[in-house]
């Protein structure tokens, strides 16, 4: 036989909660950010897509997902970036302090032209002996950038990177500034750093 094709889909009520939220927080917000939380696993599942892109469509700037203790793919919809999953970004040990392993996470980051994003990117980040985060040199994650690169490559991400390690997408054209090999850094970052156990 054939393994099973498992197929998704969101709730259109609570889809519809979803936009009237996000309608009700772009009149008091200047960026909005959706966050939520899927289920583990390393795919994007149809349902997570619907509900990232129902968030952008109803007036969203940025959606991170989080949940998965594996880093999930980047996509670019629209103009604005999805972080499906950010991996393990800070706990490194569960109940009763056993380690979990060697996972990695990212840790994303948006630049904002007033209030419109303009540029997205993220460094990859371990855990030390100390179960502290701490930001991976991409020189030494040649392995996690092929991993995220490939399917990400598909939904509308280009890659680059920065002298300062920051490796970005690009998902509009790109200010002489943030052109690789610049050493300007950007002049205002809104870091997001989610705890994807929550």
């Amino acid at each position: 036989g054939q393994p099973p094709v498992i197929l998704t889909r969101a709730d259109p009520v609570y889809l519809q909660w979803l936009r009237d939220d996000i309608a009700a927080l772009r009149e008091q917000a200047d960026v909005v950010v959706v966050s939520s939380h899927w289920r583990p696993g390393k795919k994007v599942l149809a349902y997570m897509s619907e509900i990232a892109h129902t968030a952008i469509d109803a007036g969203a700037d940025v959606v991170v997902g989080h949940g998965p203790h594996h880093f999930l793919p980047i996509e670019v919809y629209r103009g604005k970036p999805i972080f499906y999953g950010l991996g393990s970004f800070s706990f490194h040990t569960r109940h009763g302090g056993r380690k979990h392993g060697d996972w990695i996470g990212l840790m994303a980051t948006v630049e904002l032209d007033g209030t419109t994003v303009s540029w997205a990117g993220f460094r990859f980040v371990r855990h030390n002996h100390r179960n502290e985060t701490v930001v991976s040199a991409p020189a030494g994650e040649a392995n996690a950038l092929a991993k995220i690169s490939a399917p990400s490559a598909g939904r509308g991400c280009r890659w680059g990177m920065r002298v300062c390690g920051w490796i970005w997408m690009a998902f509009r054209p790109q200010p002489e500034h943030f052109r690789f090999g610049s050493t300007a850094e950007p002049s205002r970052f809104v870091d997001i750093m989610l705890n994807s156990c929550v």
